[in-house]
């Protein structure tokens, strides 16, 4: 009997290996913002070194951390782009699932912009005059909320335009959603002193009023598909969507950005944090597939190396804004080192 179950244990080893073996490619998922840079250096990495090209798949950042902890194995991801950092509820998912060791690597920071068609005019708007746009409750000025009324940039403030509210945007699973909720659609609505006020008294419902968007059909899901949204802004001239800056400055032909609070979306202030909607992205690596799955450390490589994401180098023409010097040295060194940073 003792050697029958031997027998089975030498046997699971060997189809295990086999299986291992018999996927020779990398497999990253994730945030539709981050995709672009992952999907450039995958080319390069391709390109310039004898391992296959990675295959990459665009699921927005929630769906991509729900595939990457869905445990370890060659039927599950190796990497996964993020435009936000991991949640506490996320990285307690992987342990539960086997996925105990993660490194985490900044990349560089992008800006989340409300851009429209060149053939409209352009918009200049308060992250205030935002969520009074957007939200799907305001406040009713007698210290309770009531549904969103406003129907036209106007309603909120004569010197927006006349016309009615359109917007078109990520849905919840998207790290774009999730960073326009806290930076854009909270830091508008810390404006309005009642909601401040609130946040001292009941921070639950404060955040729920304060990130909730409207349901009315003002505010639409575009999917994860920001190529999509440019093109329905193209065909409708009075409507805005939401989007990072690394698919405006693709686009600059077709769409222009608005200015929020006064501030441009420019390379310097994202970088700067000096415009009001700027955030990090990130890649995260399964370390169990390191050396399991061929390539690994090699790719990481070619993330972090010099060509690729300094100020000039060729990230920066997909429209990554690079991150300072100390700060990239720093980020570089947990790459190839393969720090398990996450959840400590």
């Amino acid at each position: 009997m003792i050697r029958k179950s031997l027998a089975l244990a030498v046997l699971a080893t060997v189809v295990t290996t086999a299986a291992a073996e018999a996927r020779d490619q990398i497999r990253i998922v994730g945030s539709s913002t981050v995709f672009p840079f992952t999907t450039r250096v995958a080319e390069e990495f391709g390109r310039t070194t004898s391992f296959k090209t990675p295959v990459i798949e665009s699921t927005g950042t929630g769906g991509g951390f729900k595939l990457f902890c869905d445990g370890v194995g060659i039927d599950t991801a190796d990497i996964t782009n993020a435009s936000r950092a991991i949640k506490k509820s996320e990285v307690e998912t992987c342990a539960k699932n086997g996925v105990t060791e993660i490194t985490e690597i900044k990349i560089g920071y992008d800006g989340i912009v409300l851009a429209n068609s060149k053939a409209a005019p352009r918009l200049s708007v308060t992250l205030e005059q935002l969520f009074l746009a957007l939200a799907k409750d305001v406040p009713d000025g007698k210290g309770g909320f009531i549904p969103n009324p406003h129907k036209m940039w106007s309603e909120i403030d004569p010197s927006l335009p006349a016309k009615k509210i359109e917007v078109l945007g990520p849905p919840p699973t998207s790290g774009t959603r999730d960073a326009f909720n806290e930076l854009a659609m909270e830091g508008g609505c810390n404006k309005i002193p009642a909601m401040a006020e609130l946040k001292k008294t009941d921070e639950k419902k404060h955040k729920a009023i304060c990130q909730g968007v409207r349901e009315d059909g003002v505010f639409v899901e575009a999917g994860e598909n920001d190529v999509l949204i440019i093109r329905k802004l193209e065909a409708n001239k009075d409507a805005y969507g939401i989007f990072g800056y690394s698919f405006l400055d693709q686009n600059r032909d077709k769409i222009q950005s608005s200015l929020i609070n006064g501030v441009e979306d420019d390379y310097d202030n994202i970088s700067s944090g000096k415009y009001p909607i700027s955030r990090s992205l990130f890649i995260y690596v399964k370390k169990a597939h390191v050396g399991v799955i061929p390539g690994m450390k090699e790719f990481i490589a070619e993330y972090t190396a010099d060509k690729a994401w300094v100020p000039d180098g060729y990230l920066a023409a997909k429209g990554l804004i690079a991150l300072p010097d100390a700060e990239r040295a720093k980020w570089r060194e947990q790459a190839m080192t393969l720090a398990n940073n996450v959840g400590m």
